[in-house]
């Protein structure tokens, strides 16, 4: 099989999944991969259609968002292969491959909570607030915010990202930015929680990439995909439990039972957990799209 390099693409940057290949001045092919990464450490085992699942999630969101500003230009390999040529014939890349606008990147994670979960629920439960931002008391672990927040983190390059508030994310990239930022992703976490409840699942929270293309902000990377979100079947939600997921959760809450100090080298990750995962990922889209993965590009024939 030939190498990206191979169809003269140069390879910028790996991510804890996704890997990014430079095509020309204006556009990128952004590969997501099958690698599982928990508390920012990679495994070393794969899972299997984990790259095609999140590529699947990405393109249904933005196809059904039609007027979402984003990057993406398509995941469609014969569209693709116009712009590099060879790639229809490197199946292994297909189903898993987005080509993308280049864009500025806003330094700034932007993330949407509905519900009270996470790091935010760390928060709350120690100090009584959400991203140094004042909450209602009294919340219990998944209960909804009367309205969803925008919370914005640090974008960290290396280490773990930082919760902040938005008076101190204005501070970074200016108020105006924030607050298109703000818009942009709220809009759509309220679009998205609302498709998603129709099919019996609560959208608790997300992570939205933005950044600027030709001085429009535009969505960029993964959408509202299960490493982004936390996605959890309606009926087994329950004030003050933890609910079981669509998302990785059940991966990292399993790591959780082993005893590892969350650095590298990971523990193993048996057989077992590892299909569990991945029939979780896969579950999880046909859900949300009422679509078979079989039927998304790089099927195995």
């Amino acid at each position: 099989m030939a190498s990206m390099s191979d169809l003269g693409l140069h390879h910028l940057y790996s991510g804890k999944v996704r890997d990014l290949y430079e095509v020309d001045d204006r556009h990128l092919l952004m590969v997501a991969s099958d690698r599982m990464s928990a508390f920012d450490v990679v495994m070393e085992e794969t899972v299997p259609q984990k790259g095609r699942v999140l590529t699947a999630f990405t393109d249904h969101w933005l196809t059904t968002f039609s007027d979402a500003p984003r990057s993406l230009m398509s995941c469609d390999p014969t569209i693709i292969d116009q712009t590099v040529p060879g790639f229809l014939g490197q199946t292994a890349w297909h189903g898993r491959s987005m080509l993308v606008r280049r864009a500025e990147m806003l330094s700034l994670e932007c993330i949407v909570r509905g519900r009270l979960a996470g790091q935010a629920y760390d928060e709350y439960a120690t100090c009584g607030t959400v991203h140094e931002m004042s909450v209602a008391p009294g919340m219990q672990l998944t209960d909804a915010f009367p309205e969803p927040m925008f919370t914005p983190s640090t974008k960290a390059a290396s280490g773990h990202d930082v919760n902040i508030s938005s008076d101190r994310a204005a501070l970074l990239i200016g108020h105006d930015r924030l607050q298109a930022a703000s818009t942009l992703c709220l809009d759509l976490f309220t679009r998205a929680a609302s498709a998603m409840a129709a099919v019996g699942l609560v959208l608790a929270d997300t992570k939205f990439e933005l950044g600027y293309v030709d001085g429009e902000l535009v969505l960029c990377d993964e959408v509202l995909t299960p490493d982004s979100s936390r996605i959890w079947p309606v009926e087994e939600v329950r004030s003050g439990e933890t609910p079981p997921a669509f998302d990785k959760q059940p991966f990292r809450d399993w790591l959780s039972t082993r005893p590892w100090d969350k650095t590298p080298p990971p523990p193993p990750v048996p057989d077992d957990v590892i299909a569990t995962t991945s029939a979780r990922y896969v579950d999880a889209y046909q859900r949300v799209t009422g679509q078979s993965i079989n039927d998304w590009y790089g099927a195995s024939s």
